[in-house]
């Protein structure tokens, strides 16, 4: 089968297609067969890829294949649930690649699943629109609960126009929360429409922060951190607030008896089969930024870095 690999840590030039053998029936004791329609790339994949991560992964080194959001239709049946679901079935899950560091990943045709990692797609979600969801509604589930922020508290979001960022949005005005949120330039109207109560361009972090303040004179109770800020947000935090970032390497220092988390989504296919659900009621809202061939995998990482659009980049297999 057809699969992408990391050759070396670096650039988008280091991903490269190579064979590998396709996975046979009953080979891994608890797992199952899926062949892939969908795959998502997500900033973890492009942090793994530079070598961002490389302390914090054991004995694993290149080769090894990317990605954890997939899409796609089962080869075996699994339980599921709400029971047995049968080989054809569609699904979208995520593998905790970073957990399992097996070094097998989604930029592939066929992978081996954990039946918790997934959950039946509903038939009004699409392939590609599926691969944007489940490690970011996750992620963004997992942050809402770590902020723990009452109703009427006010939660700066940073990478709002990011898939994991509108989800927050989405969560926590359905929760009551007061939402400031930083996005690109454009994409205000929408993100107001998802549940911001204020949008703040992005930019140098300085102004952007001046601009925070501007809304919120005495700070803010929560952030959620995904465009990786780090420690210069703490400034119009409130003491004893809480800092939740998706990056292990940006979760700053506590001081002022500020709460600071990292945000890891673990998997859960009762709770993704309820998100999968909202997002085919359109009860929360996914953004696919670009669609592109498993063999353009390098293009689609540099586009994925370079911001060309907001949103996941997603590779069709």
């Amino acid at each position: 089968m057809r699969v992408v690999e990391v050759t070396a840590f670096g650039g988008p030039e280091v991903l490269s297609m190579a064979r590998r053998p396709e996975p046979e029936a009953g080979q891994m004791p608890g797992k199952v067969r899926v062949r892939l329609k969908a795959a998502g790339i997500t900033i973890a994949d492009l942090r793994i890829r530079a070598g961002l991560y490389v302390d914090q992964m054991g004995e694993l080194r290149p080769p090894f294949v990317l990605g954890t959001d997939f899409a796609g239709r089962l080869l075996d049946p699994a339980p599921g649930p709400g029971g047995t679901l049968p080989a054809g079935t569609r699904v979208a899950g995520f593998i905790p690649w970073y957990e399992e560091l097996t070094g097998h990943g989604t930029y592939a045709e066929v992978i081996w699943a954990d039946p918790e990692w997934f959950a039946p797609l509903p038939d009004d979600v699409d392939f590609t629109a599926a691969a944007s969801v489940p490690l970011a509604a996750l992620t963004a589930r997992n942050g809402m609960e770590q902020l723990n922020l009452p109703p009427g508290a006010t939660l700066l979001v940073t990478g709002a126009s990011g898939v994991v960022g509108r989800f927050v949005v989405q969560l926590a005005s359905a929760a009551g929360l007061r939402v400031i949120a930083v996005s690109y330039e454009g994409d205000e109207s929408e993100l107001k429409v998802l549940g911001a109560k204020e949008c703040i361009t992005r930019g140098e972090p300085l102004d952007v922060l001046r601009q925070v303040r501007e809304h919120a004179p005495e700070g803010v109770d929560g952030i959620f951190d995904g465009a990786l800020l780090g420690t210069v947000a703490l400034a119009v935090l409130k003491d004893r607030g809480v800092f939740v970032s998706i990056a292990p390497d940006r979760v700053p220092a506590a001081e002022r008896e500020i709460r600071v988390e990292f945000d890891r989504a673990r998997p859960d296919a009762t709770l993704l089969k309820e998100i999968l659900e909202q997002v085919a009621s359109r009860e929360l809202i996914t953004r696919v930024a670009d669609v592109m061939p498993l063999e353009e995998a390098a293009e689609a990482h540099r586009r994925a870095e370079s911001g060309h659009r907001p949103g996941r980049v997603v590779l069709m297999i």
